[in-house]
């Protein structure tokens, strides 16, 4: 069972918090939204969002998120008053989709943004608006598998720029178990907790990130 980064009692917060920034981004100051998209995900306002630190989730609207993001990463704006319509925006249900869709996976902002750029999140809102959210998640499930068709383990051990081997020796989980589980041998899903943290701190991610959905 996949365990969240943080509580569900905060992700109708976190949804409405990132729907208004990226309705603010866009909308407002006019960025473009596959900018405001990467310029969020490098941001470590970002990595704490995803964490579930309540100054993001919850103790700010998304005009403030907006600035802060755009302030940490120098990126020119126009200063603009607050602006949240109450008429929800394709923008508005993008960043609330993905909040969802990033606790619901675990995966990283940025992992996100690479594989399914924002606007693209934008254009699905004709589709998926009325449906049930989980739908919209089966669905970037499936699209960042078709980017990045290998599984998260081996995704995470090459962008740490270790090969089978070198995981093996650091992390004490045998190169045989690791091929298995990089060749879908074998569900990692399965595995023991130990082995799951022993790859996790070797890669330098949560035990969560490791998980196929």
């Amino acid at each position: 069972m996949m365990i969240r980064a943080y509580d569900e009692s905060y992700l109708q917060n976190a949804q409405n918090i990132l729907g208004h920034a990226v309705d603010y981004a866009v909308m407002t100051l006019n960025i473009n939204p596959d900018t405001f998209g990467l310029t969020f995900a490098v941001s470590d306002i970002s990595k704490q969002f995803a964490k579930g630190n309540p100054r993001y989730v919850a103790g700010m609207n998304g005009c403030e998120l907006t600035r802060l993001v755009l302030d940490e990463t120098h990126t020119a704006y126009t200063l603009t008053e607050d602006i949240m319509y109450l008429d929800k925006s394709p923008e508005y249900w993008a960043g609330w989709a993905l909040a969802f869709y990033q606790w619901y996976s675990a995966r990283s902002f940025m992992d996100i943004m690479t594989a399914v750029p924002m606007s693209h999140i934008i254009s699905l809102y004709p589709v998926y608006h009325e449906m049930d959210v989980t739908k919209f998640a089966e669905h970037m499930n499936n699209l960042i598998k078709e980017k990045n068709p290998e599984t998260r383990l081996k995704t995470k051990r090459i962008n740490c720029g270790l090969s089978q081997s070198e995981l093996a020796a650091d992390s004490g989980v045998s190169i045989r178990q690791i091929q298995l589980f990089e060749q879908r041998q074998r569900n990692i899903n399965n595995a023991s907790a130990i082995t799951l943290l022993m790859l996790s701190k070797s890669l330098h991610c949560s035990m969560e990130s490791l998980i196929e959905l």
